[in-house]
């Protein structure tokens, strides 16, 4: 989950919500430049938290408040494995994306814990070979990936309410033409990014959220259930060039 602290409680945003989000952006971006694979990029940014179910598993702090992704320290490798083997399901290129992306998240974290080492050294692999069943040069996937990275980088931005005050430039990521891009946030709320990289010159984005108003939970299922009852807004982002 995505956890925003509010005056009066907790905003809470699913990761399956600020992938639909990230995916809206790369159906958004100026066609001359969209990857070959338009479709199977989408598949991998729409699908790439399929496995986060905030109904399930234990998703609060020691103090009983609801755990940000960011805290919650538990690798559980069985489940990065699952999620690329569901890729493959889609398509090869689909699991290729969602394979860099783990490698991304994960490679810091090399050194402290022999499972996750195995892990990676098993995308390292996984990766050449199906570069090479797609006959994908190294560039051509790399490039791929940094759309896919770009757009999630942006929804996350929003998501986790980034946007800098006083119309000050935040970067984004580089591009997948290696192009450093930034996003502000004008004083009549409209957002813009800089260089343009979208299509239309204006649309708008939106995103679900829950709200809290219990601050801390006895226990997961207390927190499950003020989740399934929880008010649900909205959030609309209007982008202009």
């Amino acid at each position: 989950m995505i956890i925003n602290q509010q005056q009066d409680g907790w905003e809470v945003i699913y990761h399956r919500g600020h992938a639909l989000l990230a995916a809206k952006f790369a159906a958004h971006w100026r066609r001359k430049d969209r990857p070959a694979r338009m479709i199977e990029s989408i598949a991998a940014i729409f699908n790439h938290d399929d496995l986060e179910r905030e109904w399930e598993g234990d998703h609060l702090g020691p103090n009983g408040t609801p755990l940000d992704f960011t805290l919650d320290d538990k690798l559980e490798v069985d489940k990065m494995y699952r999620l690329i083997e569901g890729a493959f399901y889609r398509s090869r290129h689909v699991a290729l994306l969602t394979s860099m992306h783990m490698s991304f998240l994960f490679n810091p974290m090399r050194g402290q814990d022999k499972k996750v080492d195995e892990f990676l050294d098993a995308q390292v692999a996984l990766q050449k070979r199906l570069c090479g069943e797609l006959k994908l040069k190294k560039g051509e996937a790399e490039r791929d990936y940094a759309f896919m990275q770009w757009c999630d980088r942006l929804s996350l931005i929003l998501a986790r309410r980034e946007l800098p005050e006083r119309e000050r430039l935040l970067e984004i990521s580089q591009g997948p033409d290696g192009q450093r891009y930034d996003i502000l946030q004008r004083s009549d709320k409209t957002v813009t990014v800089q260089p343009w990289p979208f299509e239309d010159d204006n649309f708008a984005v939106e995103l679900e959220a829950s709200y809290l108003t219990q601050i801390t939970f006895a226990s997961n299922k207390e927190l499950t259930e003020a989740l399934k009852q929880a008010q649900i807004a909205t959030l609309t982002w209007q982008f202009i060039k």
